[in-house]
Formats: structure tokens, C-alpha cells, sequence
């Protein structure tokens, strides 16, 4: 893997991850080995899956931890970073805080959100909340609304459950 292609996925991750309101680790060369890893991953599977887990080479049993995986968010929120500390919070990034360790998510049953006015009706294999942000109206099927909107911007709390 050439250190040309790490650093322009990392631009182009950075870019993307900007516009949507997320931010990437400060720390550049660990960054960078996450990008060789994602890249390798990309190589050998034909996708980007987290470069911290181990993945099937079976896209269907690996579409939860292709990178941004399933379980950044919930980790961001919880944990300031996600498992592999690719993704950190606007506190980490600023040097405010330090990246601490993430449990493995994977394979658990995802916990309720804690999103005041909206009500958690569960996260089964058959149904999946659906959330609006209140100030664009985007919305999104997924256990938990997103950490801010990627349209607007807005924050978690920003979003209702929408039935």
C-alpha cells in the first residue's frame, strides 16, 4: 500500500466526515494506519470494512462494520470515539479530551437511545424506528437518530421518532 493512497483516502474521509458534522482522529500517522487498513480490507475484500475487526471476505455478513460501520455513532455518543478511533468527538478532536477505550459492539442487541422526547418502540430484525430531524425533515431508518443531521447539521436531539 503506497502512502500516496492512505493520504488521499484520509483527504477525501476528512472531507466527507466535515460536511457531516463528524471528525477524524488528530493523530495523523495512527490515522493513516487506519487507511493503509481500510485500504488492505478494500484489497483483499472488495470493501472497506473496519480495520479493527475481522471481516468474512461476505459483504451480506460485513455490511455492519464497513466503514462508517453500523456502531460509530452509538460509540460516539457513549464514548467520545468509535471502536477503532478512526471517528472521535468534537472534544476529542480539539485535544480537550483523550481517545479511552471502546468496547466491542458487535453482536450485541443495541440499547435504547436516551433522545428525551422520542420513544424507543426497540430495534428488532423486522422493524427499525425511523427518525426526522425537525429542522430539515431528513430522515433515516436506523436504531438510533445520528449524531448531528447531514443536511442541516442539526444534533441528536433535533430529531423525532417518526411514525
Amino acid at each position: 500500500m503506497t502512502l500516496e493512497k492512505a493520504q488521499n483516502l484520509y483527504e477525501r474521509l476528512k472531507s466527507e466526515a466535515e460536511s457531516a458534522g463528524y471528525y477524524l482522529n488528530p493523530d495523523i500517522d495512527f490515522v493513516l494506519e487506519l487507511m493503509e487498513g481500510l485500504l488492505t480490507n478494500e484489497k483483499r475484500h472488495g470493501y472497506q470494512s473496519c480495520p479493527c475487526r475481522l471481516a468474512t471476505g461476505i459483504r451480506e455478513q460485513d455490511l455492519d462494520i464497513i466503514c462508517p460501520c453500523d456502531y460509530r455513532d452509538p460509540d460516539l455518543d457513549e464514548y467520545g470515539a468509535c471502536h477503532c478511533a478512526l471517528y472521535v468527538s468534537q472534544d476529542i478532536a480539539a485535544g480537550r479530551q483523550q481517545v479511552q477505550p471502546v468496547p466491542e459492539r458487535r453482536g450485541r442487541e443495541p440499547e435504547a437511545p436516551d433522545v428525551g422526547h422520542a420513544e424507543f418502540v426497540g430495534f428488532t430484525r423486522t422493524s427499525i424506528p425511523v427518525w426526522r430531524c425537525r429542522v430539515c425533515g431528513y430522515v433515516c431508518a436506523r436504531p438510533q437518530p445520528p449524531l448531528k443531521c447531514p443536511i442541516c447539521k442539526a444534533d441528536k436531539d433535533r430529531f423525532e421518532r417518526f411514525t
